[in-house]
């Protein structure tokens, strides 16, 4: 019982820490400010509906960004359609943006393949290691190496298309 009670207040305290990081994380996904607000609050919901499947309070990251994955694919294929961006209430919502020193680069990552979007995001903006993402996506640590390693070259091929091409035009 006493073990039980450690992780239902761990798995408060997460949310509590991370709402902000899983709305934006669902946000990726959902590009649509109330489909996030909706997939973060049935994340939530499904969370401690299932909290009692959790044995152990270090998986509770990687098994709500698992929760929240799923339920904003849920979202998505009940909607079936992409929502334009409203960089304005994302940046009242969560007092400013992600800043993205290049829109080329901010391009390139939407245009990449969805399971390497993904990889590309839980590691360098939710700053999770391998494993951890690996977790998040029920992979094999050595399948997330390989698919970050041929995101970033695939980032790296589509910039210096980009860089070549606005060399063309200078």
């Amino acid at each position: 019982m006493f073990k039980k009670r450690k992780i239902e207040k761990a798995f408060i305290q997460f949310v509590t820490e991370n709402e902000a990081n899983l709305y934006r994380f669902a946000y990726n996904y959902v590009k649509n400010q109330q489909d996030a607000l909706d997939v973060v609050q049935e994340s939530i919901r499904k969370g401690l509906c299932s909290i009692h499947k959790i044995e152990d309070v270090s998986v509770i990251k990687s098994w709500m960004y698992r929760i929240v994955i799923n339920t904003s694919i849920d979202s998505i294929r009940k909607h079936k359609k992409v929502h334009p961006m409203e960089s304005e209430a994302i940046e009242h919502l969560l007092g400013g943006t992600d800043k993205y020193e290049n829109i080329d680069l901010k391009n390139a990552i939407e245009s990449l393949p969805h399971n390497y979007h993904a990889i590309i995001f839980l590691r360098f903006f939710e700053d999770l290691k391998i494993e951890e993402i690996a977790k998040v996506l029920e992979e094999n640590a050595n399948t997330i190496k390989t698919r970050l390693y041929r995101a970033l070259k695939l980032l790296r091929i589509e910039l210096e298309d980009g860089i070549q091409e606005d060399q063309r035009y200078e």
